[in-house]
């Protein structure tokens, strides 16, 4: 996967946002001010449309390259999929699948997740694994049981060689562009569930090792009371990452959190 859990991994998800011309006056803005933050590992996620000009962008930098979604199939009569294949070859290593927007508007389900992280990791893709729990599922304290399921259910069949490739990103759907965020306290209850549910099924070594993102209305404000927390890796945000200056500053305070808790 060639990233180290030794440093706060810090994805922006650029969604449906950004023109090829504004992506590109992004990505410079964002590889202009990275030296800054020289120990962050940093992924951006810019539209398909996007992700070639992108990676040209940053060819000579350690700035990482991802993209928002994969299709399982390598290639066919399937008008507006994206193979692994097409993805390497502009230029990604890594790739979001089961995003809860995928999920809710686009039929996303547990079953296409794993069939797509199945597809994803053989051609040289990092996927990028979202999982999370809606507001009613919440209250109704089913957390854990939708966690479980989801993650039974994606992970199916995968080795623990294959999860060395796998990174989880826990988005509470709730917390998704609704400005609120889970506490530091909620979400990393949830992250040590999610290590634990890796220790039973995959052991000790690839639990310790297992990079666990959290999702979910990220900002500067609450990176350093995120990321200070044992379980918590990294964060994958959204709007935030579409400014340079907050994205970086995200990367500051996940680094000035992984300081402290060393």
């Amino acid at each position: 996967m060639n990233i180290s859990i030794n440093n706060p991994i810090i994805a922006g998800n650029w969604k449906l946002h950004k023109t090829i011309p504004e992506a590109l006056d992004l990505v410079k803005d964002i590889k202009k001010a990275a030296s800054e933050v020289e120990k962050a590992e940093l992924i951006v996620i810019p539209p398909f449309t996007a992700l070639a000009p992108v990676r040209d962008v940053l060819e000579d930098s350690k700035i990482h390259v991802g993209a928002q979604n994969v299709y399982w199939e390598e290639k066919g009569a399937y008008t507006g999929e994206v193979s692994p294949s097409m993805l390497m070859d502009a230029g990604c290593r890594f790739v979001v699948i089961g995003h809860s927007e995928r999920r809710q508007y686009f039929g996303e389900t547990n079953e296409t997740v794993n069939r797509k992280i199945k597809s994803a990791l053989p051609h040289g893709l990092a996927a990028i694994m979202c999982i999370g729990e809606t507001q009613e599922e919440r209250e109704s304290e089913k957390t854990t049981e939708k966690i479980n399921r989801q993650l039974e259910e994606g992970l199916e069949g995968l080795t623990a060689g294959d999860l060395e490739n796998v990174i989880i990103a826990y988005e509470p759907i709730w917390a998704i562009g609704t400005g609120l965020t889970a506490t530091p306290e909620q979400a990393e209850e949830v992250h040590a569930f999610i290590r634990e549910f890796l220790v039973q099924n995959y052991g000790n070594d690839i639990a310790s090792c297992a990079i666990i993102l959290y999702g979910g209305s990220v900002k500067p404000a609450n990176t350093y009371d995120l990321l200070a927390q044992k379980n918590i890796n990294g964060a994958l945000v959204g709007g935030a990452s579409l400014d340079a200056e907050s994205f970086i500053q995200i990367a500051k305070q996940g680094l000035k959190a992984y300081e402290e808790k060393k």
